[in-house]
């Protein structure tokens, strides 16, 4: 052939160059070793910096001699133009990319501003709902003040000041009302005629000293002379030990049927008869408790003493009671009279026990039923008419002479009585004023089913405090 047509053979033997290279079917094919261009034909690099598409920035400018890409079009450092085997870059075509990010930025723009006009238009409904709110509430603060201000002057809910006194003089001639387990013996107004009796009688024996202590349980009226006086208490001291006796068994420290045994320190002499059992014996605390208050038993009382804690414990319990004269230094019997106590403090104990104070319902039933059982009757009883009940503890030492109790009369009245008589050592007179103190007493409760309407002045007390009439006083409170 001649050398033209070899020249047009090779010519269309080679592929074009603008096209890849198609790979058979089937075939694997290698790697291909690509040829490196001589130095001098490759096209200078281009080095295209990452940079964030800002729409209200100018583009920065193009230095002479470099191709300007399209706008839109952003390539990072790291990617390399992918070479050909010519050495050239591929061509550029426009319609194949596509940019997404600035199509989303654009769309995103008008959503925001739609949810941006919802809040606004939320904005007036919530400014009216708070200035209702606001409105409802000076609202209610300015009714309060003008209801307030109505009932202040409104002429019904004022009480003139001439029926204000009318209504507490009625009520001086009115029933006191009891009080309960939270307060202690409430005291109205004195008992004129009884006092003036009471201390012309006193007069009557200037070589006695006396204490005594009277309360109407039903109208709080009462006479006190002397009554705070602290006296040599003998065996009146007892009348505390058989209430903390009866606190200790509801609380569940003692049983009523627990057998306690009489030691030799224990047994001591004058009144009851135990001092004469061998020691070693046992009995019930019930016994003991009952023979202490009934017969004075004295051995029992030491017995008991020591089963409740000792006088240190059984002082401090006196003074939580509200007691500030009665306290046991010595065991029984007391013949130089250090145990003391006071006609007003015994007489409250007994007044608290009859309220239900201090101990249960049960246990001051029982301590009633002891009290009513003592043996010894020629003092406080002596003074009593026909069908009174008396439930009594009396006390006997040479310096003095005493006895306390919660009076029943056949009226339905019921009184607290407490005389103590100091006294030349053992003088008969102090057993006579008890019984004359006693009579006057029953006398006046029997006739008067109120205290002494009249109102007399203020009257000092024995300890240098004023005692208004009609005045409500509570010495002592319960634990």
């Amino acid at each position: 052939m001649p050398e033209s047509s070899d020249k047009l053979k090779n010519l269309s033997g080679r592929e074009p160059t603008n096209r890849r290279p198609r790979q058979s079917k089937g075939k694997k094919v290698g790697k291909k070793k690509v040829k490196i261009p001589n130095p001098q034909q490759r096209p200078p690099k281009r080095e295209v910096a990452l940079t964030r598409v800002n729409h209200n920035m100018m583009p920065p400018p193009t230095p002479t001699g470099v191709r300007r890409s399209k706008p839109g079009l952003i390539m990072p450092a790291a990617v390399k133009p992918i070479g050909y085997m010519n050495g050239t870059t591929p061509p550029f075509y426009p319609n194949t990319v596509r940019v997404k990010n600035v199509r989303v930025q654009k769309q995103a723009m008008p959503k925001m501003g739609r949810r941006m006009s919802r809040k606004t238009r939320l904005k007036p409904m919530a400014r009216t709902m708070l200035y209702a709110l606001r409105l409802l509430i000076v609202g209610v603060g300015i009714g309060a003040i003008v209801g307030t201000i109505l009932s202040v002057f409104d002429p019904a809910t004022r009480m003139p000041s001439n029926s204000a006194a009318q209504s507490h003089n009625a009520g001086t001639n009115q029933r006191q009302s009891i009080p309960n387990a939270a307060a202690g013996l409430y005291l109205s107004q004195e008992i004129s005629p009884l006092k003036d009796a009471v201390e012309n009688l006193a007069t009557a024996n200037s070589n006695l000293t006396l204490g005594v202590f009277f309360v109407d349980l039903d109208t709080g009226g009462y006479v006190g002379v002397n009554s705070l006086t602290s006296f040599s208490a003998a065996s009146t001291i007892k009348v505390p030990l058989l209430i903390a006796f009866f606190q200790d068994v509801d609380a569940g420290k003692i049983r009523l049927d627990e057998m306690l045994t009489m030691e030799k320190e224990m047994v001591s002499g004058g009144s009851g008869n135990l001092q004469y059992q061998k020691v070693g014996s046992q009995y019930t605390a019930l016994e003991l408790a009952t023979r202490m208050s009934t017969i004075s038993d004295n051995t029992a009382t030491n017995m008991l003493i020591a089963r409740l804690g000792g006088m240190e414990a059984l002082n401090q319990r006196f003074q939580s009671w509200g007691l500030s004269a009665t306290a046991i230094r010595n065991p029984l019997p007391d013949l130089a009279g250090t145990n003391t106590t006071s006609p007003r403090e015994l007489g409250s104990l007994i007044a608290m026990v009859n309220q239900g104070n201090l101990v249960s319902m049960r246990s001051r039933d029982m301590i009633l039923d002891i009290m009513r059982r003592t043996e010894r009757d020629h003092l406080l009883p002596s003074g009593l008419g026909t069908g009174a009940r008396i439930h009594h503890k009396t006390g006997d030492i040479g310096t003095m002479l005493g006895d306390v109790g919660l009076i029943d009369i056949p009226t339905g009245k019921r009184y607290i009585a407490a005389v103590m008589v100091k006294r030349p050592h053992n003088d008969p007179e102090a057993e006579k004023l008890i019984s004359s103190i006693s009579r006057a007493a029953y006398q006046q409760f029997s006739q008067n089913t109120a205290p002494n309407p009249v109102m007399n002045p203020p009257a000092p007390n024995n300890m240098g405090n004023t005692i208004t009439p009609n005045a409500t006083q509570a010495p002592y409170s319960s634990p």
